[in-house]
């Protein structure tokens, strides 16, 4: 398969490569110390269009494809920008306004994604709950139409962006019974009766993207704000898992490049035993790791990428490995690039400290590495 790039998609990919690194990335180091979400650094995204990037143009995005979305993330991290700014946009484009702007009727995506499109309203995605992570299809979030509303009653965990978002896609079961088959989406927002927040989790990594529980009690959604139709909602949570195991890796992939990177110039400067470190091969073989791990995810992302702008169907064998490569390898490339600094490498004013923390959500967000060897190990051996 061709994953030639295009003039226009190569000079774009510079374009957001240079903007991250010159009006983002010096932002990023204070934001992960205070671990907060930075309505500095998200302006910034929206002004660049980078929270539209896959929508319309008529609605306010760029009508991006999906490659073009993947090279956005991979320039950003290139770039130096922290994971927990990437997780948060990947959690409000894709997660949310994506599945908006594929399965809402005009009327929703007319009121939404503009806003969303251009980051002056931030959106996240409610799937997970404390007693249904991995098994997502064990929600128990319920809905019940009642009059001209439906009222919601539950709660979801590890929510990015809840903290700061306008509006929220829902994912509750109108019949428990019918498990994955009951579940249906909704579009609810902040300031509807009976939505509430917890306060946010602090993290390991990826501290920016503010993340915390909701609370469903009683809450109240009008009718018009199912999303999809009743009973919809699993295959549209499979959609939204979709982009979790393709392009939302591609700022993962972008990071690779910025720690590839790094890790080369420090070890052509530093010296030990009069020598640049660069000189030995425990040193060598590490970047030569990095290396080959960078080149086989670029062609795991782009390959799913190209696949899906061609109208194919994600292949969930396909997406796990991937998923897992991605989260796994990433992970252990985090951890040469620390090795490869050594006790500065431990310092938080060496970025690849602070890589090595947001690394760690590779193998556990978006389904875990465990249950990616699972789904792997099931559709090999059906």
């Amino acid at each position: 398969m061709d994953f030639t790039f295009t003039d226009e998609q190569k000079m774009f990919r510079e374009t957001v490569y240079r903007y991250g690194k010159e009006e983002i990335a010096p932002l990023c180091e204070d934001a992960d110390l205070s671990g907060e979400f930075n309505f500095e650094i998200w302006n910034k995204l929206g002004e660049m269009g980078l929270l539209g990037l896959p929508f319309p143009e008529e609605l306010g995005g760029s009508g991006a494809d999906i490659v073009t979305c993947c090279l956005a993330g991979e320039a950003l991290g290139h770039a130096g920008v922290d994971g927990g700014h990437m997780l948060a946009l990947g959690a409000h484009t894709y997660l949310c306004a994506a599945t908006l702007n594929t399965f809402g009727t005009q009327e929703q995506k007319e009121k939404y994604i503009p806003k969303l499109a251009t980051g002056e309203w931030i959106g996240c995605m409610g799937l997970t709950e404390p007693g249904a992570g991995s098994d997502a299809a064990g929600l128990r979030t319920t809905a019940v139409k009642k009059g001209n509303r439906y009222i919601l009653n539950g709660s979801k965990t590890f929510i990015t962006n809840a903290p700061v978002s306008q509006v929220m896609v829902v994912y509750a079961t109108l019949d428990r019974a019918r498990k994955h088959e009951g579940i249906t989406a909704f579009i609810v927002e902040k300031d509807y009766p009976g939505f509430s927040t917890g306060k946010p989790f602090h993290k390991m990594g990826c501290r920016c993207s503010t993340t915390s529980e909701v609370f469903l009690e009683d809450c109240e959604v009008p009718l018009e704000n199912c999303l999809g139709g009743e009973y919809k909602g699993w295959t549209m949570a499979l959609s939204s898992v979709e982009w979790d195991r393709s392009t939302l890796l591609a700022p993962f992939f972008g990071t690779a490049l910025y720690s590839l990177d790094e890790c080369a110039r420090y070890a052509n400067e530093r010296q030990q035993f009069g020598r640049p470190i660069k000189a030995f091969q425990a040193v060598q073989h590490r970047i030569a790791n990095m290396k080959i791990f960078a080149e086989a995810a670029k062609l795991a992302i782009y390959r799913v990428a190209s696949s899906k702008d061609n109208g194919q169907l994600l292949n969930p064998l396909q997406a796990a490995v991937n998923k897992m490569y991605v989260g796994d390898e990433g992970c252990n490339m985090a951890t040469d690039s620390v090795m490869i600094h050594g006790g500065y490498g431990f310092m938080h004013e060496y970025p690849v400290e602070r890589n090595y923390r947001d690394a760690r959500l590779g193998t556990i967000g978006g389904g875990t590495s465990d249950i990616m060897r699972m789904i792997v190990s099931r559709m090999m051996l059906m």
